[in-house]
């Protein structure tokens, strides 16, 4: 696809006649509108090349991506043992064996390895995979980044950035990344629920933490996070959270972000994502692939939307059940913007399902979906089936506009889109990026 730039139009231009859309005109306005629109991916794992070996792509890594794993675990007798054994190059053929030689690539995951392969004009057939890694392994990495996002219809991306992992700490420690279309977000997980395992690398760099999180702890996590803020010049914070998570209890987690994160936020005008409904390696032996889903309290958004209302917070809960929930919050709290379908919600039925709901109860005032990528050329295919996902509910809506007596222009479709795929999110975190 060609991503076009967006203007916004003259909100006080009038709509003419010859303007306004037929119902049949509808279908065709949005998938070009969607199609031409760049968008901004708000939450991946990806890395800009400054990151190094970090950063990953190819088609080995979009093998071993942990989706595809857990699924060639279900269709091969080789255990996680044997197969942790194995080399990358080793475990990329037996997956490409179990799922696309002696099985049809029919899951999302597997379907979206062979769009990223047709995206190439790459061969998609049993005997593909030599080829590709010919094809990859000649890319440089600049160009390959620049040809990947305008594919996938993107003018930039926003990473998640750990400043507890030692390999990450080098880079940021001398110069950081300067990439214009690679965001940097200030990412919590060890900070936050991982205080007992990880406090003492604070410490180490000279701030006066404690395991309890007592005494001079919450002012040095403050500080700390100051120092990130000012090495980083992060979009937002973010952690991601289990199913347990609650706010307020006793917690450590719950006091450093009551006490030290939420205020730093505030300070810097920084918004806060909160991913919620991880229940951590249920099966170990599968490692990345080994976490698993489930049903979040949702009255801690309540209690955080209360008690913060000057702080704003980005929201995604993995759990299918609790995104009514959700939704039915966003309506009560202006500080709130859901974003995503996350993880195992990130299938094109669920998503629907997800984005409709929304759209019934907040119109354009949500983000609709992050790829959460791991591996770059993942783009491609996350975000082809968004947008093939998202024409017809958009369709749909225009036309019970229609049908109740509205009238609709490609203007409005333009307007609905970029508000959905960009403004919102540039509002929310006073980006400004081509």
């Amino acid at each position: 696809m060609k991503a076009t730039s967006v203007k916004q139009s003259d909100a006080n231009s009038k709509v003419l006649p010859a303007d306004l859309l037929s119902g049949e005109q509808i279908r065709s306005a949005v998938e070009e509108v969607l199609e031409s629109t760049p968008f901004i991916d708000i939450h991946t794992h990806l890395f800009s090349p400054a990151f190094g070996k970090l950063g990953l792509w190819g088609i080995d890594e979009l093998l071993t991506y942990h989706y595809l794993e857990a699924e060639f675990f279900r269709s091969s007798n080789t255990t996680p043992d044997q197969y942790w054994r194995l080399s990358k190059r080793e475990q990329a053929d037996a997956i490409w064996r179990a799922l696309f030689v002696e099985n049809s690539p029919i899951s999302e995951a597997t379907r979206g390895i062979i769009a990223v392969l047709h995206a190439f004009d790459l061969p998609t057939d049993s005997s593909a995979l030599e080829e590709a890694r010919v094809f990859f392994r000649t890319q440089s990495i600049e160009e390959h980044i620049r040809r990947v996002f305008q594919i996938a219809g993107l003018s930039s991306v926003v990473m998640t950035n750990d400043p507890l992992d030692p390999e990450e700490q080098l880079v940021w420690m001398n110069g950081g990344q300067k990439h214009p279309q690679f965001h940097a977000v200030l990412r919590l997980d060890r900070i936050l629920w991982g205080w007992p395992r990880h406090w003492q690398q604070l410490a180490s760099q000279g701030y006066a933490v404690d395991e309890k999180a007592s005494g001079k702890s919450i002012a040095e996590v403050r500080r700390f996070l100051a120092d990130w803020h000012e090495r980083m010049r992060p979009l937002y914070m973010a952690v991601s959270l289990a199913d347990t998570f609650f706010y307020p209890d006793d917690s450590i987690t719950s006091k450093i972000l009551g006490e030290a994160v939420l205020p730093s936020c505030r300070e810097f005008g920084l918004p806060m994502s909160l991913m919620i409904g991880v229940r951590r390696q249920v099966n170990p032996a599968l490692r990345l692939a080994g976490d698993a889903v489930g049903r979040a309290d949702l009255r801690a958004l309540e209690n955080l939307c209360n008690s913060f209302p000057d702080n704003r917070f980005l929201v995604s809960v993995l759990s299918r059940e609790n995104q009514h929930e959700l939704s039915v919050y966003a309506r009560k709290f202006n500080n709130l913007m859901p974003f995503g379908c996350w993880w195992f919600l990130n299938n094109p039925s669920i998503v629907e399902e997800i984005t409709r709901e929304r759209i019934e109860m907040l119109g354009t005032s949500f983000i609709p979906q992050h790829s959460d990528a791991r591996v770059l050329e993942q783009v491609i295919y996350k975000w082809r089936n968004t947008r093939r996902t998202l024409a017809p509910i958009l369709t749909n809506a225009y036309r019970l506009i229609q049908d109740d007596g509205g009238e609709i222009s490609r203007r409005d479709i333009q307007r609905d889109v970029n508000r959905l795929f960009r403004s919102n999110f540039e509002n929310w975190t006073g980006l400004r990026a081509g």
